[in-house]
C-alpha cells in the first residue's frame, strides 16, 4: 500500500493514510485512457444540428407550371431542393454520438487516471474542507494555502457552502465520488481528495 501524507487547509500535515494498491498503482496503458476519453467526449457532443428536408418545408404541392411546351426545366411543387427556399438534400439530422466501452475498461481505466496522478506526485489528500458560509474569497485563500490554481476536488457528500463558493473560481471544479471521471482527473492538473472520500471512492472500483 502506498502511505501518503494527509493535510489540512493550511497544507499542514496532520496524519497518514493508506491508499490501495490496486487502485492507486495500476500499471498504466495510454491506449485505454483514450479509449475511454473519446468515449466520454463522445457522449458529450450534443448531435443537435439539424435542417429541413423536402417534406419538412411549408409549401404548395402543386406543381409550378406544365411539363412540356415551356422550354424550362421540369419542375414538380415549390418545395424542391433545387429551388430557393426549398427542402435539403443530405443535410444532417438530430443524433447521438454516444457509444459505451465494457464497464471493466471504464473502471480500469479509471484506477490508471488515479495511479497516473499519485505517479506524478498531483494527487493531495486534504482532511476536510469545511466553511463556515459561502465565501469564494475564503476558498480562494484555502487553495492559495495549498498552492494550487488548477484542481480537481472530490467530496465524499454534498457540501453545498463548498459548491457555491467554488463555482466562480476558474480552473477549479468540484465533483462528487458518483462523478468521478478519467477526462476530468487527466484534465487537471492536480487532484484533491477529502480522506472522507478515500473509502468511497476504493468502495465504488473494488465492488
Amino acid at each position: 500500500m502506498a502511505v501518503v501524507d494527509v493535510i489540512n487547509s493550511k497544507a499542514e500535515k496532520v496524519s497518514q493514510t493508506d491508499l490501495s494498491d490496486t487502485i492507486f498503482n495500476v500499471p498504466v496503458k495510454p491506449n485505454i485512457l483514450h479509449e475511454v476519453v473519446t468515449m466520454q467526449l463522445a457522449s458529450r457532443r450534443a448531435g443537435s444540428a439539424s435542417v429541413k428536408h423536402r417534406s419538412d418545408i411549408r409549401g404548395s404541392g402543386r406543381k409550378l407550371f406544365r411539363q412540356k411546351g415551356t422550354g424550362r426545366a421540369r419542375r414538380g411543387d415549390i418545395k424542391a431542393p433545387l429551388l430557393r427556399g426549398g427542402g435539403s438534400v443530405f443535410g444532417p439530422d438530430p443524433r447521438s454520438y454516444a457509444y459505451k466501452v465494457p464497464k471493466k475498461v471504464r473502471r480500469l481505466a479509471l484506477k490508471m487516471a488515479l495511479s497516473v496522478k499519485l505517479r506524478e506526485a498531483s494527487l493531495v489528500v486534504l482532511d476536510k474542507f469545511d466553511l463556515d458560509k459561502i465565501k469564494t474569497k475564503e476558498f480562494v485563500e484555502v487553495m492559495n494555502a495549498l498552492n494550487m490554481n488548477n484542481a480537481l476536488i472530490i467530496t465524499d457528500k454534498k457540501n453545498e457552502n463548498l459548491e457555491l463558493s467554488a463555482r466562480n473560481v476558474p480552473d477549479v471544479k468540484l465533483l462528487s465520488i458518483e462523478g468521478l471521471n478519467v477526462y476530468d482527473i487527466l484534465k487537471y492538473k492536480s487532484l484533491v481528495l477529502l480522506e472522507s472520500s478515500i473509502k468511497g471512492i476504493e468502495g465504488r472500483l473494488l465492488a
